[in-house]
């Protein structure tokens, strides 16, 4: 039995290191130099070519690189007999509650409004709000979601959570699908967190946006498919939204043309949210190499049909 990779985009070689030290009697191939394909039981991916499994007969495992496996479940050709599993790690999540932290504070503090007004040598004063006098809304309360709302809440701010059935987390309101309404309507700082699905796509949309109190601003750290720009850029044209701060998008890297490169309430980052730590994200995907070698139940499977 042996391990591939399947690594768009990242650095090959150092998880191949780091998975190497940690089974150094396994072999572990990057795709597509792979010796046979039929010894490979286990897979590692992110973002792989569409249908490139399909030659992999053998194949029992794929294991994204990361927290999202929206690469892995909307590739059709894989069987629904393979298991589908993501990287939960504690630093990852740090990572991302820190992000949302630091823009949650940049948005209150003007940070980002006065960066604009350095590139016009205007010196203009405004109001601010604390974070004791601002609600920030998570969509979405799972690992990450939690994580976030959590260290906002260490730092003063109003956290309001929103997910599919209810969670009860200390000093977080919360609300579950029938309280859509009701959680956007408090909402000053909304937070994307929610996991890609056939029914969360395009989810964030002018129906979500009109419901926001009226220049509040959005942060999107999931995924791009879950908004629809067209509507995200009308919100802010409408001054609906305020600022939109946006880490993920529908094609990375975003197009030279892409109309958010240009707009003044646009603020971009590349995907750099919460990056996949290869010294503790290894040490789960060996350890679910074992666990399928003796034949253990895993670690971290996603429901395919609920996509997380």
């Amino acid at each position: 039995m042996s391990i591939a990779l399947f690594i768009q985009h990242r650095f090959s070689e150092r998880w191949k290191d780091h998975l190497t030290t940690l089974l150094p009697d396994q072999k572990i191939e990057i795709y597509p130099e792979i010796e046979n394909p039929d010894m490979v039981e286990y897979a590692i991916s992110w973002k792989h070519e569409m249908g490139v499994f399909s030659q992999f007969k053998n194949l029992k495992v794929i294991a994204s690189l990361g927290a999202g496996v929206h690469h892995i479940l909307k590739d059709e050709s894989i069987s629904k007999e393979i298991k589908v599993t993501r990287i939960v790690d504690d630093q990852l999540q740090k990572d991302m509650a820190s992000f949302v932290l630091t823009q949650c504070l940049n948005v209150s503090r003007n940070i980002f409004q006065y960066l604009r007004q350095q590139e016009n040598k205007e010196w203009k004063l405004s109001t601010y709000k604390t974070p004791e006098e601002t609600k920030v809304g998570i969509l979405g309360m799972g690992v990450l979601g939690k994580a976030t709302a959590q260290l906002l809440h260490q730092n003063g701010f109003q956290v309001l959570g929103w997910s599919r059935s209810k969670k009860e987390i200390d000093h977080i309101t919360t609300y579950e699908a029938s309280e859509l309404n009701q959680f956007l309507s408090q909402t000053e700082i909304l937070v994307c967190l929610l996991p890609i699905t056939k029914a969360t796509i395009g989810i964030v949309n002018h129906e979500i946006f009109n419901q926001l109190p009226k220049g509040s601003s959005f942060i999107n750290v999931a995924r791009g498919e879950l908004v629809e720009d067209a509507d995200l850029l009308q919100a802010l044209e409408k001054k609906q939204l305020n600022w939109a701060i946006l880490d993920v998008f529908k094609e990375e890297p975003l197009p030279e043309d892409h109309l958010f490169w240009e707009h003044p309430k646009v603020v971009i980052t590349p995907h750099s949210a919460s990056l996949t730590n290869p010294k503790t994200a290894s040490k789960q995907l060996a350890e679910n190499y074992l666990r399928l070698e003796e034949k253990k139940d895993l670690l971290n499977v996603v429901d395919r049909e609920r996509g997380y």
